[in-house]
């Protein structure tokens, strides 16, 4: 598999939970090439090495959202176990502790996934200064000039409002529904 290739499939598995962007232990255990009770194990026996700002456990509500929302999580729904969520430097942490030659490689491309996405919101959060800051000199030239036509005004309005909406991510798409599906009212 290409680099590029597997950043996109851990950027796949990064997930936001409590506003930070982090890894489930099942995923990472996974990509590190250890079941995860492996890696939980390695985990507590370097405590130390993993403050809160590095992991944290999900509450029962998470799961059950996470696992809700995340097809690939569904094995979690029957775990009494509640999982860990690690973040960045938690995963290349995990990555360090666990010592394997798949999972020193494997926290290369986790470490690349968490930074393309910072690349990504960086240039989104650049790009909708860029717009509002030329937004507001537009609106001083038509209050200071008032050249613009009231149409051109509304054209712009129009642009600033599409591009907008281009800078928004897409909705995720329906799921379809499990099982057999009737075509009939009940």
């Amino acid at each position: 598999m290409n680099m590029t290739a597997t950043v996109l499939r851990v950027e796949q598995r990064i997930l936001v939970i409590r506003g930070l962007r982090v890894m489930i232990d099942t995923d990472l255990a996974e990509l590190y090439g250890v079941q995860t009770k492996a890696l939980n194990q390695a985990v507590k026996r370097n405590a130390e090495r993993f403050p809160a700002d590095f992991m944290f456990q999900l509450t029962a509500e998470e799961k059950v959202e996470v696992v809700t929302n995340c097809d690939h999580l569904a094995r979690l729904k029957f775990s009494k176990a509640l999982p860990f969520a690690f973040t960045e430097h938690g995963a290349i942490q995990a990555s360090n502790v666990l010592a394997s030659p798949q999972a020193v490689e494997m926290g290369l491309y986790v470490v690349r996934a968490f930074v393309r996405l910072r690349e990504v919101l960086g240039s989104s959060r650049e790009l909708a200064a860029k717009l509002d800051a030329l937004e507001q000199k537009t609106e001083l030239l038509s209050l200071q000039h008032d050249t613009l036509a009231s149409n051109t005004r509304a054209q712009f309005k129009q642009v600033f409002e599409a591009l907008r909406q281009l800078m928004t991510p897409p909705p995720e798409s329906p799921k379809r529904p499990i099982g057999f599906v009737s075509d009939e009212k009940e």
